[in-house]
């Protein structure tokens, strides 16, 4: 059976990082943007992971420019602007395509474990969030729309 730890993922500084060094604690996996409407939410991500970090909670951060274009630049310059603009000081990782052929074998399969609505399996905009318990098991998905406060109740449960 598959899980969360069997995938690595290349980080901003273009290293390979295994998810299984997140054994045992709660994900929470983004696909982010800069330039998006909702891009503000990278401020209630860093509030969750600096409050519920020493118990457990790690986010994950993913850039992917395939929703408007809106995640135009490099590793570089999409985490200055992190650290500038919301002082995010969670795991970022180098950009990702998050559907279609390329998508990353991570998402492809998280897809599959939390489908959207209805059963589709793309994902639809950016701020995408999936949760993944202690185990390295998906266990909700949830939409760009979902601000990261009302995350806390199902991350806290797992906790």
């Amino acid at each position: 059976m598959t899980s969360i730890y069997d995938f690595a993922a290349r980080d901003m500084a273009g290293r390979q990082a295994p998810l299984a060094d997140y054994r045992g604690k709660v994900i929470l996996i983004v696909n982010t943007a800069s330039k998006c409407g909702f891009t503000p939410q990278y401020e209630g991500l860093e509030a969750l992971y600096r409050e519920l970090g020493e118990k457990g909670l790690v986010v994950l951060g993913f850039p992917c420019n395939q929703f408007g274009s809106q995640e135009p630049g490099d590793a570089a310059e999409i985490a200055s602007f992190c650290k500038l603009s919301y002082d995010v000081s969670f795991p970022m990782f180098d950009k990702i395509e998050v559907n279609g052929p390329a998508a990353s074998p991570l998402f492809q399969w998280l897809k599959t474990e939390a489908p959207g609505i209805l059963g589709t399996k793309g994902i639809k905009w950016n701020f995408t969030k999936f949760l993944v318990d202690r185990g390295g098991r998906v266990v909700a998905r949830f939409a760009p729309k979902t601000k990261p406060q009302d995350l806390r109740a199902a991350i806290t449960a797992l906790l």
